[in-house]
């Protein structure tokens, strides 16, 4: 599923399940999770396998995979990758910083959010519209998981080039509910790279398997105003808007991979 989502120079890999006889985790890794329970475990160590093939697709050996600030996985130099697991799915993402900045996926199940009260933190009322739209016209999508998948994404796009937290209510996500796409359009100064502020990211969503699986391919800024296919750059200067409510975006159980 993921591969579908992200642009030629990323590598992926997934799983549907935990397979028995994974490599063992790296010592470092293993100090990790070593009071962790047995699910906690078993999908710390498959996602880390995929994310193993993943690099071994780009001609590097294993590496131990640590969580590092704010719980983002280190990637070894010269790489940016996402992971991500829910129940069902396990899948990394990952590229060679020349070919992208940073990448984000965000794998969940597809089923309504636990409670309206979720919904309230993670979404802005904008994005409240177009949920009671799309789940009116195509009900078999969990619009508010797909909401929230996204929003994992872009933090997971994020981060990497700021180092800060991204609140809920910082970035507006509208999603294309024909082509598969999605646009984030951040709401604070987002980062500075090569002297063009990136104020928008764009991605792509799918839905299947019980799953709906979100992702960004960021591509490296070439001039001002310029687009990558995966990811978009617009010039600086974008208006902030006001934005009220919402909680920070720790990394949840699916960041701290």
């Amino acid at each position: 599923m993921i591969a579908s989502l992200l642009p030629a120079p990323v590598v992926t890999a997934e799983l549907f399940h935990d397979p028995p006889g994974l490599a063992p985790l790296f010592p470092e890794e293993e100090r990790v999770v070593g009071g962790a329970v047995a699910a906690r475990r078993r999908e710390f160590a498959s996602v880390r396998s995929c994310a193993r093939r993943a690099l071994g697709g780009l001609g590097l050996p294993p590496v131990p995979l640590l969580p590092g600030a704010g719980g983002a996985p280190r990637w070894p130099e010269g790489v940016v990758g996402s992971m991500t697991h829910c129940r069902g799915y396990r899948a990394a993402a990952v590229a060679r910083g020349t070919d992208l900045l940073a990448i984000g996926c965000d794998a969940e199940p597809n089923e309504p959010l636990p409670s309206p009260g979720t919904l309230e933190l993670v979404s802005l009322p904008q994005e409240r519209v177009w949920l009671r739209e799309f789940t009116a016209r195509r009900p078999a999508v969990s619009w508010d998981r797909l909401l929230f998948s996204a929003k994992e994404s872009v933090y997971k796009t994020w981060f990497p080039l700021t180092g800060r937290p991204l609140d809920f209510d910082e970035a507006v996500i509208t999603p294309d509910p024909v082509a598969g796409t999605f646009r984030a359009e951040l709401l604070v100064p987002g980062p500075v790279v090569d002297g063009v502020r990136i104020t928008a990211f764009d991605g792509r969503w799918c839905a299947g398997n019980g799953l709906v699986v979100t992702a960004i391919g960021l591509r490296p800024v070439t001039s001002p105003g310029s687009a990558g296919s995966a990811g978009s750059v617009k010039s600086a200067g974008s208006a902030r808007a006001g934005a009220a409510g919402g909680g920070a975006v720790p990394f949840d159980d699916d960041r701290r991979t």
